[in-house]
């Protein structure tokens, strides 16, 4: 089910959306479950669930940020061993990755459960959804190694070419997740009644299955990924490759963390506009989601093709895979965000019942939502960049971003122009990244000899 990025046959945007359909669509389903659990909490349980589940999202972000960082790592040792055709180096790199996500995953879930209920309170979390927020905080954390697990496996298979089959996995996962929520939610079919805490749990769970199903399939289809006493073995982490992975996966960690850190800032911000202006972060958050989870593939799918031409020594291919992805980031986002802009009320509307928070959250929208464009094309050249081990730039600019843009911005602007004004930090912040990327990209990293890792 993998694509062949050096099929001669094919141009390569061809190529490139033939892998990005199903990416965009698992992230798509991924953002769709996300926003029937927030219809769900907020139609059913009122504005205090979907703020109780806003507040906490930073934090869940931040201590999931290390792990994303790692399998953007993996991604890359995978995609470069794939390209040179060594399946040997492949199973080593996912066992070893495998084995530093579960030790990861159960020291998240002790600190995450520990410091979520503090850590709310601390960023001036609305007292009325105080103790649901936390509630709901210790259940996802405890849950950690589940969704790890499940997050990392995929990833495996991604940077090997093949986004389809996780695809088919996610929407397994993502019915059962719109499925069993109300059912939490509600007490159905004899269900606990676990109101806010329903989301938390049924969307573990339904991965759980998922992760289960899809060992299963590997295995009986003998997939170089299956899980089986090879792998098991590799699991006692091979200490070079981790290394390896350490080395280029910490420092986008670092930037996600740096990422996240500013959004803890950005909430606390708008946490002093009441319960009101926090769902209508979330709301937001849930639009925004549809528009850069897309640019968030094609950044994927460039930075896999680039470490499999790498690996296999065509760098005189990579032109193309970053003209090809740039290009369909202004496309596949334009038409996205046209529409998003077109029913912005009544998609918001979904998530939301007050008319005053409606209105709140619609202006906000508006001021953010076309800086996307921009920070899809970034996010394309960090990912090229990354395809080498090229990380250290990258994070650089957005660390820089971040202190000096986009927290500042919504200081300076929630000061003069109120909620509204904190929601200009984001294309302020694309933009910036997206010029000193391309700085980057275009005097110095298209010049140097790419870093192979098999």
């Amino acid at each position: 089910m993998a694509v062949d990025v050096f099929d001669e046959s094919k141009p390569m945007w061809r190529i490139l959306l033939v892998f990005l359909v199903p990416l965009i669509l698992s992230t798509t389903l991924q953002s769709t479950a996300q926003t029937f659990v927030a219809i769900f909490l907020g139609r059913m349980l009122g504005v205090n669930a979907l703020a109780a589940i806003s507040a906490i999202f930073p934090i869940v972000f931040l201590l999931f940020s290390f792990i994303i960082g790692l399998s953007s790592g993996s991604s890359v040792l995978i995609g470069q061993a794939y390209g040179a055709r060594d399946e040997r180096r492949v199973k080593k790199v996912a066992g070893t990755m495998l084995g530093a996500t579960v030790l990861f995953a159960c020291f998240t879930a002790l600190v995450g459960t520990l410091i979520a209920p503090s850590m709310l309170a601390f960023l001036g979390t609305p007292p009325i959804v105080l103790p649901q927020a936390a509630a709901y905080a210790r259940v996802i954390f405890i849950a950690s190694p589940i969704i790890f697990i499940y997050l990392v496996y995929t990833t495996f298979l991604r940077g090997t070419g093949d986004s389809k089959t996780p695809l088919w996995f996610l929407i397994i996962s993502t019915i059962l997740t719109i499925a069993i929520t109300p059912a939490f939610i509600r007490g159905w079919l004899g269900l606990p009644h676990l109101g806010v805490v329903s989301a938390a749990v049924a969307g573990p769970l339904a991965q759980g299955v998922a992760l289960i199903m899809l060992f299963v399939f590997l295995t009986r289809t003998n997939h170089t990924l299956r899980f089986d006493r090879e792998m098991a073995r590799d699991m006692r982490i091979d200490a070079t490759i981790l290394r390896q992975i350490i080395r280029i996966g910490i420092p986008t960690g670092i930037q996600v963390i740096m990422v996240s850190l500013a959004e803890i800032a950005i909430i606390s911000f708008v946490n002093h506009f009441g319960k009101g202006a926090t769902a209508a972060y979330g709301a937001v958050n849930q639009i925004v989601g549809y528009v850069q989870f897309p640019a968030i593939s094609i950044s994927i799918a460039a930075s896999i093709f680039g470490a499999q031409c790498i690996g296999a020594r065509r760098e005189d291919k990579l032109n193309a895979v970053i003209r090809s992805a740039v290009t369909l980031n202004y496309l596949i986002g334009g038409v996205l965000i046209a529409l998003c802009y077109g029913f912005a009320y009544a998609i918001l509307g979904w998530f939301i019942t007050d008319a005053q928070t409606l209105t709140m959250a619609h202006a906000c929208l508006v001021v953010t939502l076309w800086g996307y464009l921009l920070f899809g094309n970034s996010a394309v050249l960090s990912g090229m960049m990354r395809s080498s081990g090229a990380v250290l730039w990258p994070t650089i600019n957005g660390i820089a971003g971040i202190c000096l843009v986009e927290v500042p911005t919504a200081y300076l602007f929630m000061r003069h122009f109120g909620l509204v004004g904190i929601w200009f930090c984001y294309p302020a912040y694309y933009l910036f990244m997206l010029v000193s990327n391309f700085i980057y990209y275009e005097f110095f990293w298209k010049k140097k000899t790419h870093e192979r890792f098999v």
